[in-house]
């Protein structure tokens, strides 16, 4: 395996970044704090190109190994992603590139085609609902770009272990690039990676799981529980939102994660946390990779996140109460 690429993808990501810090496009585009803000400062949100830039030029020498259904919604969605961290598109012009780059990984990726046709309407659905909760998540220094470091990571080792170079490839470009970026994003983060990142990262997610899955790779469950940290998180917040009522586009603090950090724990040892998590649940989809239904991991899991999460609501409601 020619492990120049994840290397070129990571001093690209890195020389980029820098390059953007030291000039004056990161003054042009910034997270300006508010009141739903985890930081304090002004701080570039332009870090998500010279990413996607790392991913993209080591995917660019990867001769014969690209798929239009992948490469082509990415750089889509990438571009749109820039206009929405410039000028704050509208959530339907977002949502309707996001359900055009799922339609063409749906298309393309054969799944119509074949036996699991009946799957086409929910790895559609998945390809949108990645795209975005990535999106959500990233409101944490490290937290985005270290899921990215560890899925995508996991994904490579997978495709290794199933002997798919060009997958492996892929997943370990898209992970160094991650890595690269992770020295200027990590607390304190010098730069974010704005949606220009996080809406590309997450499409990918689904879009190499979905690839992988297809090959024989792997199960259909294989990437649900290596970005479980994500979905999780992301799922079980917007459906007790959507409980109350509250509509789920809006933006709100109430992901554990800004809870976690809300209550003192800070973003370093957050994302500390989040990386222990991570790790873990990369191992235990490496280790279920080919079963159908992993159902002692499954349970597994949920007893580690039931664990992360109900001390979490304990204190954030008696916080409250302290206040009423």
């Amino acid at each position: 395996m020619n492990l120049f690429l994840p290397v070129l993808a990571l001093v690209v990501t890195m020389a980029t970044t820098a390059f953007i810090l030291r000039s004056r496009f990161s003054t042009s585009i910034q997270d300006i704090p508010n009141e739903r803000s985890l930081h304090t400062r002004p701080v570039p949100r332009t870090g998500g190109i010279a990413l996607i830039m790392g991913v993209l030029a080591a995917w660019s020498l990867q001769s014969g190994m690209l798929t239009w259904w992948l490469l082509i919604p990415l750089c889509g969605l990438f571009a749109i992603s820039i206009l929405d961290d410039i000028y704050n598109l509208s959530v339907k012009k977002r949502f309707l590139a996001h359900a055009i780059a799922a339609a063409l990984l749906l298309s393309g990726c054969g799944i119509v085609m074949h036996d699991n046709w009946w799957m086409s309407p929910l790895v559609f659905l998945f390809a949108i609902w990645m795209t975005n909760l990535y999106n959500f998540m990233d409101g944490s220094d490290g937290l985005a770009g270290g899921m990215a470091l560890f899925g995508f990571g996991a994904y490579g080792i997978a495709a290794v272990l199933a002997q798919h170079e060009g997958l492996a490839l892929s997943s370990f470009c898209i992970s160094a690039s991650a890595l690269g970026f992770l020295f200027f994003n990590f607390h304190p983060a010098r730069i974010f990676m704005g949606d220009a990142g996080s809406i590309p990262l997450g499409f990918l997610a689904a879009g190499l799981g979905v690839w992988g899955w297809q090959h024989g790779d792997w199960s259909v469950w294989f990437p649900l529980i290596i970005f479980s940290p994500f979905i999780v998180d992301a799922t079980v917040t917007l459906f007790k939102r959507s409980l109350r009522g509250v509509r789920i586009t809006e933006a709100h603090r109430e992901h554990y994660y800004q809870r976690a950090i809300q209550m003192g724990v800070g973003h370093r040892n957050v994302a500390l946390f989040e990386y222990v998590l991570m790790f873990i649940m990369g191992g235990i989809a490496l280790f279920v990779r080919e079963l159908d239904f992993p159902l002692v991991a499954f349970l597994v899991c949920a007893v580690i996140y039931a664990a992360c999460m109900f001390p979490i609501d304990a204190r954030w409601n008696n916080k409250e109460r302290e206040l009423v």
